[in-house]
């Protein structure tokens, strides 16, 4: 039996390949210190794990999630008070928040429930993989707009030639960005705002990375641009913030058309979040943040910490204005291999494991990913190897 055309379309799932090599070197008996994955090794906060444990005890906290049951209700209401307070922004939390088993689902149901095949979609190159994996999922035109270094990893929307604009249904932005770590001030997000004014386009931000920003600067939402609500949405997720990354929770608030036509899509799909993990949820946004901060305080010292120790061992690497990433280009020295192929080599030769930037589309050849998810002790190890690479 063959793959549909359109799943046959996506190109090699690079990931899969690491974990492949990965295992292979383990069975080697080779210690990988893994880099590769954003998949935080931090606890969550005590206080949701208690929430989760105790509503685990609750008599119907294991039947189908309802969309106007009390806890739905609460969540749907939690987040609309968490926006208020992180953003300035008002909600409707019954038809302007739609809670999500993970921002990744949504996002990929989101291009099922609007893109055609005749339709395209705006979508930077490097950029998180479903923002241009879901777009050939669900049948859709992929139109790579290219990050450069050199342009702070911000597309020239105003360049696009109008009979690209006028196909377009579908621009996906992501600030904080992952994986090249850019920022991007309000101002892009108002300008982003009035390019998309009588284009018949939906405009995607998807804001995973808003509590890991640096240097004195804050992540601001789409949501505060002027007239934003016209055709805007934008996705959150509790992954990141609150380390809950296997509990897959997210939510996406915006214009309430869009997020009808994405729930829709998503009543075929799936029953809605574990209850429990709603509950949860409910504790980890409404609950103290002293937890958000102790993190991202975490993840910047292994930052500054890694990045000093890739230059000090000869790789020229900037340091990151958010996220928990270190985006870097290959050594020159090495250049001459892909980025896949450089993965290989520091795997096999360092048992260090890193996400080759071609993963993350045309644009990100060249480069490869850090993911801060292992701790200075582990850290200290790894830069050594690599150093050890390095010189060879």
């Amino acid at each position: 039996m063959e793959e549909a055309r359109r799943i046959k379309r996506l190109p090699p799932y690079l990931f899969t390949i690491v974990d492949n090599l990965k295992r292979e070197v383990r069975a080697g008996g080779v210690d990988i210190i893994d880099f590769s994955m954003g998949n935080p090794d931090l606890p969550p906060p005590p206080n949701v794990v208690e929430r989760l444990t105790e509503s685990m005890k609750e008599p119907a906290i294991s039947r189908y999630s309802k969309s106007d049951g009390p806890i739905e209700t609460k969540l749907r209401r939690t987040i609309a008070d968490w926006y208020k307070q992180r953003f300035g922004v008002t909600l409707d939390p019954d038809t302007e928040v739609l809670p999500l088993i993970g921002s990744k689902e949504g996002i990929a149901h989101l291009a099922l429930a609007y893109l055609n095949n005749d339709d395209l979609a705006l979508v930077p190159s490097p950029a998180y993989p479903v923002h241009f994996n879901g777009v050939i999922m669900a049948g859709g035109i992929l139109y790579n707009l290219p990050l450069r270094e050199e342009e702070g990893y911000i597309p020239n929307l105003f360049s696009l030639p109008k009979e690209t604009t006028q196909l377009t249904k579908l621009l996906i932005l992501s600030y904080p960005h992952n994986p090249t770590t850019a920022t991007c001030d309000l101002d892009f997000w108002e300008k982003v705002v009035h390019w998309g004014k009588g284009k018949n386009m939906i405009i995607v931000s998807d804001l995973a990375y808003s509590d890991f920003v640096y240097e004195g600067e804050r992540a601001h939402s789409i949501l505060e641009a002027k007239d934003a609500r016209e055709q805007c949405i934008e996705f959150h997720t509790l992954s990141k913030s609150y380390s809950m990354a296997g509990w897959r929770i997210g939510f996406c608030v915006g214009n309430k058309k869009i997020l009808a036509g994405l729930s829709k899509t998503k009543s075929y799909c799936d029953f809605g979040i574990f209850r429990a993990v709603q509950e949860a949820a409910i504790e980890a946004l409404s609950g103290p943040q002293d937890y958000v901060k102790k993190i991202a305080s975490i993840y910047k010292k292994r930052l500054d910490y890694f990045v000093d120790g890739l230059n000090k061992a000869g790789w020229p690497t900037p340091k990151p204005r958010a996220t928990f990433y270190v985006w870097t280009r290959i050594p020159l020295k090495f250049s001459f291999h892909s980025s896949m192929e450089f993965t290989e080599l520091l795997i096999r030769e360092a048992g260090v494991a890193v996400s080759p930037g071609t993963g993350f589309g045309e644009y990100g050849e060249g480069y490869v990913r850090f993911a801060m998810v292992e701790p200075e002790e582990r850290m200290k190890i790894a830069l050594e190897r690599i150093g050890k690479v390095l010189s060879l």
